[in-house]
């Protein structure tokens, strides 16, 4: 069983088709939100940033700390997965804040929350913007997390 992923021009916070679906987005480890898709999401939705500082808060249950990721509902069928996948949010020493590992383990929480739901997942390039990732690195965690597991994925270019 593998699902498929499709690329669409069109906003990733109005995700198309049917069923329940998730919005993917990739997170820093220092409680940071507002550059980035994250505001489009801020825009639609408060609950999202609200859940996420009250994470970086708590810093627990699950932890705060890269890898983890959080699933917040936003409508009927629709949830945001926060995935703390960026160690700071600038480069450091010409390394960029993307932890590629950290993505995959996010994708793997993703994964298993899609399956319980019957849910889609639904995303931006992550992890190409801010982050400083590249999609030739970032595509192949996709299909291994996601879509060997079933998983479909839908890919929102901005037009």
């Amino acid at each position: 069983m593998s699902g498929e992923i499709r690329y669409v021009e069109g906003d990733a916070t109005a995700p198309i088709g049917a069923g329940p679906k998730i919005i993917v987005h990739v997170c820093n480890d220092e409680g940071g939100w507002g550059k980035g898709f994250v505001v489009a999401i801020s825009k639609r939705w408060k609950a999202p940033e609200r859940e996420y500082r009250a994470w970086h808060r708590r810093g627990s249950a699950p932890p705060f700390e890269l890898g983890q990721m959080q699933v917040v509902p936003v409508a009927d069928g629709l949830s945001v997965a926060n995935v703390i996948g960026q160690e700071g949010m600038r480069a450091r020493r010409g390394v960029p804040p993307i932890r590629y590992g950290a993505i995959a383990e996010g994708l793997a929480g993703v994964r298993a929350h899609a399956l319980r739901e019957g849910a889609s997942v639904h995303m931006p390039r992550i992890g190409c913007g801010l982050a400083g990732g590249t999609w030739e690195e970032i595509l192949p965690i996709i299909e291994r997390e996601l879509l060997a597991h079933g998983v479909d994925v839908t890919v929102y270019d901005c037009p």
